[in-house]
């Protein structure tokens, strides 16, 4: 079967632009299958447990990318779409945070996060982190949902001898709902 795929998309020349283009092509037609037999197993009483095993995945790691949630608020589906440039938002946020640039994150937050978070408390709960933890040496690349109203990411974090998950939540108007700094990474 391999074999028969590659064949589909290997050329003898070296038009490798093209090749890739094709692959990229039966792979996307290869996900419309697999959300099709998803959405078919689902209307025949399937759970998400039975489909996130035959995906080697969670359950939930198969509802977020197949399921269609209903808003219980308007019986209507839900916008699962994460916002565009999540991942960079994040990864700006984390930065800044490290830099020591207080302002920068807080001027992002909501209003709810600016009620409950000044700059004098992030700062100090990035220095707890510090103290526990020592100086911070890196992140991994955010993992991005969607979730109700607001794009949760979660950034895996390095410190000099200890790991962390940036959990930042951002609405749909790129302001911070959400910032949280959890010990251990996420899977």
């Amino acid at each position: 079967m391999d074999a028969f795929l590659a064949s589909r998309v290997l050329t003898k020349d070296d038009d490798w632009a093209d090749a890739i283009g094709r692959a990229v092509s039966m792979q996307a037609a290869a996900d419309d299958v697999v959300r099709a037999v998803v959405q078919q197993a689902r209307r025949n009483g399937a759970t998400w447990q039975v489909i996130g095993d035959a995906l080697g995945v969670s359950r939930q790691a198969a509802f977020q990318r197949y399921g269609k949630p209903i808003d219980p608020r308007t019986g209507e589906p839900m916008n699962t779409t994460p916002l565009p440039g999540a991942a960079e938002l994040a990864a700006s946020v984390i930065g800044d945070l490290a830099s020591g640039q207080w302002t920068r994150v807080t001027e992002q937050f909501d209003p709810a996060m600016r009620d409950g978070l000044s700059e004098e408390a992030l700062a100090a709960a990035w220095a707890q982190i510090i103290g526990l933890s020592g100086a911070f040496e890196g992140r991994g690349e955010p993992e991005v949902t969607r979730a109700g109203d607001v794009t949760i990411t979660n950034t895996p974090l390095s410190f000099e001898a200890g790991d962390y998950t940036a959990r930042i939540s951002f609405r749909d108007d790129r302001a911070i709902a959400g910032l949280h700094i959890l010990e251990g990474q996420t899977p």
